[in-house]
Parts: C-alpha cells; sequence; structure tokens
C-alpha cells in the first residue's frame, strides 16, 4: 500500500511511521511540506501522491490555548480534517483520523464506549469533534480516539506530553505534583500506531473506535507504576482538579472502552504493560 503520513514529524506521526515503513511505500508530509489548512494545497498533494490511504497525525492540541485561539483550533482540527476526507474520497483512501477523550464532560461512572453521546465542555473539545464528523467525509474512515498520549517511536522521535514531563521529574528525583481525582485510559503511542494498521491491513469495517491501552487509573496510580518500572522513588504530590485554575475545563472521568476495538481485530495491551515498555525505552533498556 501507498501511505501518506500528515503530520509525521509529531509524537503519534512518528510512531505510525515506524509502524508502516516495514511493509509499505509511506510518504511523511510535516508541517513544512503540506499546509493543513490550505484546502486547495491538501487536494494537490493528495492528487500527486495517490495514496491508498491517508493517516492524519495532524492536531492542535494546545487545551488552554485554543479558548483564545480557537480558529487556529478549529482550522487545524476540523477544517483541516474535512480537507484531507474530501481528498481522501477524491483518489479511493482509507482515511485515518485521531481525536480524543476531551469530547466527553466526564462525567461518566463507566468506562465511556463509542455509542455514548459526547458533551465536549471547551473549544479545543468542540473542534476535535467537529473533526470527527467531517471525517466521514470519507468513504473508508478511521475515527481513533486516543487520550493522554505518552511514549517516542523506536529508534528516535520526541517524547512529550504530561507523561514526560513526570518521566523527567522522577529520573531527576524530584516531586511530581499529578491528579488523585482525574481517571484516564492512557495511549501508548506504540500501541495506538500498531492498532492503527492493524485495522486498515486488516479492512476493518471503518468508524469510530477508542484506541487506547486497556484498564484505566488515575494519574497518581499512573505515576506509581511508572515510579516502580523505572526503579525511582515515588516522590509525587497528589493534587485534586479543584484545587487549580485551569482556561479550559477537564473531563474528571474519562476510561474508554475498547472492547470495539478488540472486537475489530486490535486488542490493545494493559495500561500496566505499555507503562513497562515505555519505561524500559525511557532507561535504555530492551
Amino acid at each position: 500500500m501507498r501511505v501518506v503520513v500528515v503530520g509525521a514529524r509529531g509524537q503519534l506521526g512518528t510512531a505510525v511511521l515506524r509502524e508502516c515503513e516495514p511493509r509499505h511505500e509511506v510518504v511523511a508530509l510535516g508541517r513544512d511540506s503540506l499546509d493543513v489548512s490550505d484546502d486547495a494545497a491538501v487536494a494537490a498533494a493528495m492528487a500527486r501522491e495517490r495514496p491508498d490511504v491517508i493517516i492524519n497525525c495532524a492536531a492542535y492540541n494546545d487545551v488552554d490555548g485554543a479558548e483564545d485561539h480557537p480558529v487556529d483550533a478549529l482550522n487545524a482540527n476540523a477544517f483541516a480534517v474535512r480537507a484531507l476526507a474530501r481528498a481522501a474520497a477524491d483518489q479511493g483512501a482509507a482515511f485515518v483520523h485521531y481525536s480524543t477523550d476531551f469530547v466527553f464532560d466526564g462525567t461518566a461512572t463507566r468506562p465511556y464506549t463509542e455509542a455514548d453521546p459526547p458533551n465536549p465542555k471547551s473549544t479545543y473539545a468542540a473542534s476535535k469533534l467537529l473533526g470527527e464528523w467531517f471525517a466521514a467525509d470519507a468513504p473508508r474512515a478511521y475515527v481513533l480516539r486516543v487520550e493522554s498520549l505518552f511514549g517516542r517511536a523506536a529508534g528516535g522521535g520526541v517524547s512529550k506530553g504530561s507523561v514526560a514531563s513526570i518521566v523527567k521529574t522522577l529520573l531527576a528525583g524530584g516531586e511530581a505534583r499529578v491528579f488523585e481525582d482525574r481517571t484516564v485510559s492512557a495511549t501508548y503511542i506504540i500501541d495506538a500506531a500498531w492498532a492503527t494498521m492493524r485495522l486498515v491491513e486488516g479492512n476493518a469495517p471503518g468508524g469510530l473506535y477508542h484506541c487506547v491501552n486497556s484498564g484505566h487509573c488515575t494519574w497518581l496510580e499512573f505515576a506509581q507504576e511508572l515510579a516502580r518500572q523505572l526503579g525511582v522513588e515515588a516522590r509525587l504530590v497528589p493534587v485534586r482538579m479543584s484545587e487549580l485554575t485551569l482556561r479550559a475545563p477537564r473531563p474528571l472521568y474519562c476510561a474508554l472502552s475498547t472492547d470495539k476495538l478488540a472486537a475489530a481485530g486490535a486488542s490493545m495491551p494493559a495500561w500496566q504493560d505499555a507503562v513497562r515498555r515505555f519505561a524500559a525505552a525511557e532507561s535504555g533498556g530492551t
């Protein structure tokens, strides 16, 4: 297959490239080579590359910044998705787009399924939900909701986000502040990339999937397991969401069910297993 990866230089894009390259002809398009906010440029690029699959890893991820820059968030997370989905339709290509747990309001008491109605509470969340809807312009579209991404692709890439900050603090012997009341189903980028290609290569039905590591935990529990796997003291300061003033609200409970993904042939490893592999990589292990 000929696979075009958009946003290929970012955290998730790097992992997707690494997963695709051994088996497929891959075209990597970073921000410097494609302006996804330019509909004509998107259409021209895909007409030139003639892909079998378009994987969109580009996004505006500044949750608080989106409150002050809604147009930027909408352009990247919604209108760019529309352009890519339409280009996929024109080329007869499958389309993969990544969304977020933030489309939910976080008031659930059990893991959200794909059938649960979204209720976004921030500009960022609303822009991502619009992107989900626009992705459907592609006849064969996979919308994969990921959450709390962590890791770096094997052999390189960037590691960023909340988990990277916790790792840096723990390895330096500092005290990491972590939420004790925010529940998540985190996503190891290596596993998300594997599941993506499992769906595409297996010709799974298109649609909406929760693409996170199985199980769920609070950020405090996650950090405790991370410290254990890193072999360092768990110097953690529990904090509660109510103690912070954030520009944009965060969902408090966002465990996601992976049953639908598993039924499609992509059973995700447990979050504890993902943490173990991530910690080994960060420590220079195998």
